[in-house]
Order: C-alpha cells, then structure tokens, then sequence
C-alpha cells in the first residue's frame, strides 16, 4: 500500500497547476468590484478543508436542479450524489470566514450523461456541482459570492473544529439547525491534489457558472474505509434536503490540512428556461442591494446536536 502511494503522489506531483495563465498575469493587480477591494488572483492561502460525499436518490435530486440542462451525476446503482465541503478561510482579501457548502454533483447539457464518465471527462459532460445551500461567517462574503458570483451565500453561525481523530462543522441559522457534520480523519495520504472544481448557481432567473482552483495535500478515504456522521436539521434553508434519501455511509472523506485555493474572477451565465411562464428561480437582485462589507461574524453554534435525529 505504501508503494502505491508513493506512486501516486509522484504521479499527482508531475500535474501542472490549474490555474489559468491569466490569473497568474494578473498577480498584483487590483480591483474595486460594488465596493469590495480585491488583489488580484482571488485566492486564499492556509486554508484547512473537509469534504464528504452521499449517496442519494437521483430521481429526487433532478428535482432540485433548475432548468432543463443540469442533470445529476449518476453512481451504479442509479444513484445521484450529495457533496457537503466545509471550508475555514483564514486569509483572504475579504478576512476570515467559514463557507459551508451543500452540493449535489451534476453534468450540463442537453441530456443526463452515463454513470461514472463525468468524472472521467468532466470537460465532455460540462460536470461540476449545483449548490443548493452556502451559508458563510461574514456580510462581505455574502455580498462578493452571491453579487458577483451569483452564489447562494447567507450569513450564518458556523464553526470549524479539528481534533486528532475528527473534522467538524455546523451550521446554524436562527436558532434552528441548518447541517451537521463531522468526518473522521482519513489515514494520512498526503496525496497532493491539483484541482479545478466548477460550480453552477442560480441567481436571479439566471445559471452561474464558477471555477474554484485547489492546491494541497489531501488526506482521502473511500468506500468503508470512509467514515462520517451527518445530520439535517430543520432550517428553512435545508428542507428540500430531506427528500433525498441521503445514505448513512459516505462515498468518501476528504480532508485537507492546509491548502491554497483560487476563485477565477471569469465566470459565466445563462438565462434558465421553463415551460410556464413567470417562473424564476434563485433569489432576486435586491437580496444583495445594501448589503455592507462588514467581516464581524454572529455568535457560534449552540445546539446541542445529539437532541437532533
């Protein structure tokens, strides 16, 4: 085992980086966009992460995708997969602040694709993942994610906790539980991961098309090896959630200790279509209008997690 990850690792090493040419042109210089000051790339460095993915129920997961050109990635066996990554972002142009995503992987196109070769082919099949909820620490990512991304950010409580054995987080919003969830620490692989993740959105009737560029050492588990525990709360925010069938055991586990990551200031969006007229989808443009730039966060999360089944 450890020959094939060392293997691994000095094949992963070899990978050049993802970020694109022009970010890296564009090193120090600056932007002021709806009054937020960025240095240009858009990234952040230090950044410790967790991520796990569900199985769920496919038929139940297209229902909660816009539009008629995301479908869910399919798994053998039928089933569709939900993505929960946790990210503590300890520097930023915008400060620090917890971003709490929860995603269900998809492709974008004309038809759903077959099982397993949107991860193979991601740039064929367009795959990426539709985020259904992103709660955030601070205003200011508020603002910046969901004006100029066209993210679903809210402000929320939120926490990020690493023990020897466990990542954690969760994810509070009016004194109601939004998710809960802590994986345990995969074994030590180090693999270095070089990455670019694309994530689709709705905003203001329209889809929004982002890229996210990773760089670190990932510590990864798959299948039994991977342990994790979520919990879903009763937030209005997560409620479509609850008819997915989420399964108990995850995919696989991820956690990264300290990576480096670049959200690509180019992104793109389509108008999202429907057969009735008058139906929109994400929230309006006056969610955003008159929202400050404050980095102060609200109160940790209080509850008392084992009261939730």
């Amino acid at each position: 085992m450890n020959r094939i990850l060392d293997l691994a690792r000095l094949g992963l090493s070899a990978l050049p980086s993802p970020v694109p040419r022009r970010q890296r042109r564009l090193a120090g210089r600056h932007s002021l966009v709806d009054g937020i000051p960025f240095e240009l790339p858009v990234d952040s460095v230090d950044t410790p992460a967790l991520m796990a993915g569900f199985p769920v129920d496919a038929a139940a997961a297209a229902r909660l995708l816009p539009g008629d050109e995301l479908h869910p990635v399919t798994l053998p066996g039928g089933r569709g997969l939900l993505v929960v990554t946790v990210v503590n972002y300890l520097r930023t142009d915008i400060g620090r602040y917890i971003e709490f995503s929860i995603a269900l992987a998809c492709t974008h196109g004309s038809r759903p694709a077959p099982p397993l070769l949107p991860g193979l082919l991601r740039g064929a099949f367009r795959t990426g993942q539709y985020v259904v909820d992103l709660p955030v620490s601070s205003e200011i990512s508020v603002k910046g994610g969901k004006g100029i991304w066209g993210m679903p950010k809210h402000r929320a409580s939120l926490d990020f906790k690493v023990s020897d054995r466990t990542v954690s987080s969760q994810y509070e919003v009016g004194g109601r539980l939004g998710m809960f969830i802590e994986i345990q620490r995969p074994p030590a692989t180090a693999l270095p991961v070089k990455a670019s993740a694309v994530n689709y959105c709705a905003f203001r009737g329209m889809l929004m098309k982002s890229t996210v560029y990773l760089d670190g050492p990932a510590d990864v588990a798959v299948g039994r090896r991977a342990r994790a525990r979520l919990v879903l709360g009763d937030a209005p925010q997560v409620a479509a959630l609850h008819g997915l069938g989420i399964a108990d055991d995850p995919l696989f586990t991820l956690f990264l200790p300290s990576a480096q990551g670049v959200l690509d200031d180019h992104f793109e969006c389509w108008f999202l279509t429907s057969g009735e007229p008058g139906r929109t989808y994400g929230e309006a443009l006056d969610s955003v209008v008159g929202l400050g730039i404050s980095q102060e966060w609200p109160p940790p999360p209080r509850l008392d997690v084992g009261a939730h089944p």
